[in-house]
């Protein structure tokens, strides 16, 4: 078994031309068959004793290539997923062009806000999702009610804002990077104020103590964060009742904003309000990926010793975890 991917594209239908179109990149286990289609075309069937598979779909934040996390992607799909990262050129905002998640702002407005999805981009990618079961390499091998909504920033919370059944019965869990649900003051909230989340599927956040990011980015929300990580326990503690010891805060010592981006790309985004790390992220990334990998196994896929993996993973004391929350 080794990784593949395949290439797709798909419209948004609530978008104008030319930013209309997402660009995926499909991630899969896969077994080498020696078939014509193989040798001329590169078509690598998948791995079918692994199917039916659970999907990720990763959420990049604004202008990071999705490059920056085909590591995740692999590691991910060596554990049996597929993975769908994917480009979105679009407009925001008037003027403003980059590579974004896709976020709703209208849903974002106090009046809206948890009446519809944040996730602009989400739709559409359901729907290739269809496609891509009906025919082709993946074809009837998909787990479609298992879908995992994962991302980085602000792609991080586009996933956890939108892990809802109410509006997308298949998705059954989420993860995030670098995320919170702090409101922006410019929409008309007060400072501070942190948003509710669903709170109806598994959750796991993670934030780094060096997240020079978020601790940079405080007066969208009128205040001065205590600590870089002040935004993200506040989610944690806020925004999720909990109650179901399904959900996670990891707070990683020596993290910053772009630990969970590999390899690192100065050019695009905002790493110039970064702080530099302070442990290897070579170690931190197979933290990341190791977690999110058994809290996918324990709460989306039922494996037996998952859950007790996970649990030791996390409460072993470890330099890189600067503290461990369940609830």
């Amino acid at each position: 078994m080794y990784i593949r991917a395949m290439f797709r594209a798909a419209k948004i239908e609530t978008a104008s031309s030319p930013y209309d179109t997402i660009h995926m990149k499909v991630f899969y286990p896969a077994q080498a068959s020696g078939s014509e289609a193989e040798q001329n075309l590169g078509e690598v069937p998948a791995d079918v004793q692994q199917a039916p598979f659970p999907i990720v779909i990763l959420f990049n934040g604004i202008n990071c290539g999705i490059e920056l996390y085909q590591w995740l992607a692999i590691r991910l799909a060596e554990r049996g997923l597929v993975v769908v990262t994917f480009s979105w050129v679009s407009e925001n905002l008037p003027g403003m062009v980059a590579l974004t998640p896709g976020v709703d702002l209208q849903a974002l407005f106090p009046e809206v806000y948890g009446t519809r999805p944040t996730a602009s981009a989400l739709p559409a990618l359901l729907s290739e999702i269809k496609q891509i079961q009906s025919q082709g390499i993946l074809a009837g091998l998909l787990d479609e009610q298992k879908i995992i909504l994962g991302g980085h920033s602000a792609g991080g919370r586009v996933a956890i804002e939108n892990a809802d059944p109410k509006f997308f019965p298949q998705v059954v869990a989420s993860f995030a990077y670098a995320a919170h649900t702090a409101a922006v003051v410019q929409l008309g909230y007060e400072p501070g104020k942190i948003l509710p989340l669903p709170d109806a599927c598994p959750q796991l956040l993670f934030g780094g103590t060096h997240d020079g990011v978020i601790a940079s980015s405080s007066n969208r929300y009128g205040v001065t964060w205590e600590k870089a990580t002040t935004p993200v326990l506040r989610t944690f503690q806020e925004a999720l009742s909990g109650g179901r010891k399904d959900s996670y805060l990891v707070l990683l010592e020596g993290a910053n904003h772009f630990s969970i981006a590999h390899p690192f790309d100065s050019t695009t985004g905002r790493p110039f309000l970064d702080l530099p790390a302070t442990q290897s992220e070579d170690r931190i990334r197979d933290l990341v990926s190791e977690t999110i990998g058994l809290f996918i196994d324990a709460h989306v896929r039922h494996q037996s010793t998952a859950l007790e993996s996970l649990q030791y993973l996390l409460s072993t004391p470890n330099p890189l975890i600067a503290s461990f929350e369940q609830k």
